[in-house]
């Protein structure tokens, strides 16, 4: 198959009708709700998805370490045979999805959409670097409603790592490769 370089992208998704995203956020239906993993590294533990792909686990921790200047807002990771067209190069019957929203962990940051198209096309670059995994990655820009302690809430943004950000392909075994395409 040749040498792959992961494909990676990015775009600024603002209108109206665009997903955008609570913070801090609860689903009170699913019995879902936000971990502040940066200021409470214990609550990983309460991560689902983190104890099924310890990968992701592992990403978690570093991304929300005290020295890194991102942090997480949501994940999730499965499974699927919805292949698009341009995944049919891979000839793979079965991907790997994670899906991650990431905040600035500084909160001028947070406001600033010039920062996160910055660190956006940071990302895409870098990924693009990185050959013979086959993977994917896209980074979308959205609103985030990040809401104070005094009901005060403040326009964002924020980075969603939409379904299907980072791919992995049956050819290749998951756990070998899953730790270092979730790396990225």
């Amino acid at each position: 198959m040749g040498v792959l370089a992961v494909q990676a992208d990015y775009a600024v998704e603002l209108g109206a009708e665009d997903e955008a995203l609570e913070m801090p956020w609860a689903d009170e239906d699913q019995g879902l709700q936000y971990y502040d993993l940066k200021r409470h590294p214990e609550l990983l533990a309460r991560v689902e998805e983190a104890q099924r792909v310890p990968e992701l686990g592992e990403f978690l921790a570093a991304v929300n370490s005290p020295v890194s200047m991102i942090e997480t807002a949501k994940c999730d990771a499965w499974s699927s045979s919805e292949i698009n067209p341009e995944e049919e190069i891979y000839a793979a019957p079965v991907k790997f999805v994670s899906y991650l929203d990431l905040l600035f962990s500084d909160q001028p940051q947070r406001f600033s959409l010039t920062e996160h198209e910055n660190l956006a096309k940071s990302l895409s670059s870098l990924l693009k670097l990185a050959p013979d995994i086959p993977a994917a990655a896209d980074f979308r820009i959205r609103r985030c409603y990040y809401h104070g302690e005094n009901s005060k809430s403040e326009d964002g943004f924020y980075i969603a790592c939409v379904k299907g950000s980072i791919r992995f392909y049956d050819q290749f075994p998951i756990r070998s490769h899953s730790s270092s395409s979730i790396g990225l």
